[in-house]
């Protein structure tokens, strides 16, 4: 990674871990040392103008005559950055070994063995002990023939190479742990297991030393752990920098991740929520120069990557524009909208920005390379849900997800740990003097605050935001402060449904009074299904003031502008008891599950011996799997020569009344009327379709509820294991209809589900249909309406339908004739949290959760790529 945009990727042929990387400074050359005791050379060549990392080189380490490979498996590494001509490993087994890197080849008449340095140790030290394996190699900042050497017992050494001897000999009696040179070379800094360190002072008239010139223990006297890595950065001002990982205080403080700095009488303890790997420091000098002068501290911790600005008073933290935390609490859902209007644009990042006042305002420190990709033609969003009640809004549009913006909805009600920022900041009496850094953060109060379903208008500002316990939020973007109550509704679902008892997780409960909100997306109302089951479905209508949603037992219409509800459904069926038992507690199910998957199983292995009547769903499914069979493939179309079985779907099957899709639609229902008639589509895991229509007023543009009717139910797919999840209107010459809130066009079309199948409204058949699970074996987990635009003219522009199955591919059909067009292996069959986070974006890209802290982007388009196109001189 370099300047913003500039990326590089290599990828080792061997699986093995990488351990260590090393930049060969001024030579655009890398070194990375594997656990397979091998080192790889990498460089970044030219190609077709822009700049790729490739590997050149590679060397498998020796292991010693005598003695098992894993002596000689590296424990540190030093690359020569004056001669470049060599570098050094230190092995387990004590031995230090010179590699030429022009023809990455051993030298051998050059390999340091501890006998050669134990005949200059004093025999009063030795005692018959060994040294211990190399725990450090470093090069003297001002003389490249001179190496730094330090092993584990705290013996450390000046070794001359040209000479071949000991210059200098530091008999330290602490188990060593790390090493650092002074920059003008008169002095060493050396950290130990006890949770000190020491500064050592070169004498060119002393060749033995015995003491150090001092010696601490900063957060002592009591027991400490080891300062794992120790840093010392001189300054113009006299002020030096020591920085250091680890030394905590054991019984105390043993479990904290933290990197303190020292400069003068400042000590800061910065605490992370994950392990430290590494540190380094910027400098802004050049090599000749007699200071470090140090801009910023890097830290790279387990889960994420902090730059703290070490020129601004108070050392402020610098926004990464890049590898920010995706995970910082569990992603738990996400939402791309493309083409956003410069005004919403630059309203989030403003409210982002005033979020985070604590931030450096310098520019991003690590600048290598050039960014040679043009500017994104459009501007695009991800959104993504957290455990933690959080959503976060990323940029999109380039290589690389920039933060942009942070909402959190846990302040809105009661938990058991209120969210606040005391702790990030120590009071003045505490130590050590902990500094909170770092947004990774994996606990949450409540599992219930976990964001589920999202869907925001781009044109008006407004966003839905739905939970694990019911919760929905109306949230309003606002450029100022507010101090407002939230109204609260509560829609019963059940209507009183008897026989169902609700067995899982509580409903969060709201504060009381006024709550203040910063600049950003503000609630103005909270709507709390009941029972409190997690939010399957989410749509908004912003035109209308409409938002419809859906758990796991039915779906309703909420009227936000007047506050009050305006439809309620339960779409239970009276076997579905799995439904009520919540996330919590479905462990207890598991054998009913089993009793019906095997019940399904016999069901199925007998239907064919069994007399069914003409008119029943089995027959006529029979019926058809017979004239399916008898047909031939059209020669345009390529399909598997013998199709699957479809079983039907069973009635007694549990969760069949998950809603899975809700849609809105201003379009013809009834009749050809040019009468305004709002549409609510509501698809259910069982397949079913659900259609209301509410007649609305031209003159306020509300809805109706006195002329809501329910017009049409519709059994969609059979067989078992469909989960819908798309259900968009198109237009009759096959554009896609707007969405609810691109209120500049008029709307007409029909309806497409998830199956895929097209219905023609305002009579529910289906006009055309492709068999999916019939001809491949795999079932519809993910559809959306995607626009092709030509790679060779612009103006050319075609709309399909990508469809992502349960094996992981993606199949692209025209629309409406559901001809199948290409084929892809996109995602891992194995990868089941992967296929389940994907969404498609609406100009033929995607991305999905390749492990919980990543997102993998690809492209269905030939002309729509997203690709890092860099250079470095």
């Amino acid at each position: 990674y370099g300047a913003p945009g500039v990326e590089f990727t290599g990828l080792h042929k061997e699986t093995a871990a990488v351990t260590q990387m090393h930049f060969l400074p001024g030579q655009g050359r890398l070194l990375s040392l594997l656990d397979d005791n091998t080192l790889h050379l990498w460089e970044i060549d030219q190609k077709d103008g822009y700049s790729h990392l490739e590997e050149t080189l590679s060397f498998t380490l020796p292991g010693r005559a005598g003695f098992d490979s894993g002596s000689a498996a590296p424990c540190c590494l030093c690359v020569g950055t004056t001669s470049f001509s060599s570098h050094s490993l230190g092995p387990e087994g004590g031995g230090v070994y010179f590699l030429e890197l022009a023809g990455f080849t051993l030298r051998e008449d050059q390999t340091l063995y501890q006998e050669e340095i134990l005949q200059s140790v004093p025999d009063d030290y030795r005692c018959g002990k060994s040294l211990g394996p190399v725990e450090s190699l470093q090069e003297h900042p001002q003389d490249s023939s001179k190496i730094l050497i330090g092993y584990s017992r705290g013996l450390v050494i000046v070794w001359d190479q040209s000479t071949r001897t000991v210059s200098h000999l530091f008999l330290g009696n602490q188990q060593l742990e790390s090493l650092g040179w002074e920059r003008s070379g008169r002095t060493v800094v050396s950290s130990h297991s006890d949770g000190g360190y020491m500064v050592w002072a070169i004498h060119s008239s002393c060749q033995k030393t015995l003491q150090p010139l001092m010696s601490t223990i900063p957060y002592g006297p009591f027991p400490c752990k080891a300062i794992n890595k120790v840093l010392w950065r001189t300054c113009e001002s006299g002020s030096h920098f020591i920085i250091f990982s680890g030394g905590m205080p054991r019984a105390s403080y043993g479990d904290r991740h933290c990197v303190s700095i020292l400069q003068g009488q400042t000590l800061v303890t910065l605490d992370f929520t994950s392990r430290v790997i590494d540190f380094f420091t910027v400098h802004n000098t050049e090599p000749e120069e007699e200071f470090d002068n140090p801009s910023a501290l890097v830290v790279l911790v387990e889960e994420e990557l902090v730059v703290l600005d070490l020129q601004t008073p108070g050392w402020p933290t610098v926004p990464a524009p890049y590898l920010a935390p995706l995970h910082s609490s569990a992603i738990t859902c996400s939402y791309h909208i493309s083409n956003v209007p410069l005004k919403l644009w630059e309203r989030i990042i403003s409210a982002g920005e005033q979020q985070s006042p604590r931030h450096s305002c310098v520019s991003w420190p690590i600048n290598g390379g050039k960014n040679l990709a043009q500017e994104p033609s459009q501007r695009g969003l991800l959104l993504t849900g957290h455990e933690d009640g959080t959503v976060r809004f990323w940029d999109a549009s380039g290589v690389s997800l920039r933060p942009l913006y942070k909402l959190g909805t846990a302040n809105i009600f009661q938990t058991d740990c209120e969210h606040n920022d005391s702790l990030n900041q120590a009071s003045e009496e505490e130590w050590p003097p902990f500094r909170k850094v770092g947004c990774f953060d994996p606990y949450s109060d409540d599992p219930r605050l976990g964001i589920q379903k999202i869907a925001l208008c781009k044109y008006t500002s407004r966003m839905v935001v739905a939970g694990t316990a019911g919760q929905v939020l109306v949230m309003e973007l606002s450029d100022e402060r507010s101090d407002h109550m939230i109204s609260v509704a509560t829609v019963d679902l059940l209507q009183d449904r008897e026989g169902f008892t609700w067995k899982g997780h509580d409903r969060l409960t709201p504060k009381n009074g006024s709550i203040a909100f910063g600049p950003g997306f503000q609630p103005s109302v909270l709507v709390q299904c009941m029972p409190p089951a997690a939010v399957t479905a989410v749509t908004l209508h912003s035109e209308w003031n409409l938002v419809a949603f859906g758990p796991s037992h039915g779906f309703g219409l909420f009227d936000y502008y007047r506050r009050n509800p305006v439809l309620a459904r339960c779409t239970l069926h009276p076997n579905d008891s799995l439904a009520m038992e919540g996330p919590l507690s479905r462990v207890k199910s598991l054998k009913k599950s089993l009793r019906q998957s095997f019940r399904r199983i016999r069901k199925s292995r007998v239907s064919g011996k069994k007399r069914v009547g003409a008119n029943s769903p089995s027959s006529k499914l029979q019926e058809a799997n017979a004239q399916l069979a008898e047909q031939a493939c059209p020669p345009d179309v390529e399909m598997a020569p013998v199709q699957r079985r479809i079983e039907p779907r069973s009635a007694d099957d549990s969760l069949s009344g998950v809603v899975r899709c809700l849609y809105f639609a201003d379009t013809f229902l009834r009749d050809a009327s040019a009468r305004p008639m709002l549409r609510k589509c509501g698809l259910t895991q069982g397949g079913r379709l659900c259609e209301h229509s509410c007649p609305v007023s031209p003159v306020h543009r509300a809805p109706n509820p006195s002329g809501l009717a329910q017009t049409r139910v519709a059994l969609a797919l059979p067989h078992p294991g469909f989960s819908p999840g798309h259900m968009p209107i198109r237009q009759g010459r096959t554009r896609p209809l707007l969405e609810p809130w691109d209120i500049s066009e008029p709307w007409e079309g029909s309806l497409l589900s998830a199956s895929p199948q097209v219905f023609m409204l305002p009579k529910v058949s289906a006009k055309t249909k492709f068999k999916l699970t019939a001809h491949e074996g795999c079932r519809v987990r993910k559809v959306a309406l995607v626009s092709f635009t030509s790679l060779a003219c612009e103006d050319y522009t075609e709309n399909c339908l990508a469809c992502l199955t349960n094996l992981g591919d993606i199949h692209i059909f025209t629309v409406p004739g559901l001809r199948p067009q290409v084929h892809y292996d996109c995602i891992r069959k194995e990868d089941i949290s992967g296929i389940a986070s994907c969404v498609f974006t609406k100009h033929g890209q995607g991305f999905y959760l390749i492990s919980p802290s990543e997102f993998e982007r690809f492209s269905l388009s030939t002309r729509n790529i997203t690709e890092p196109l860099c250079s470095l001189e």
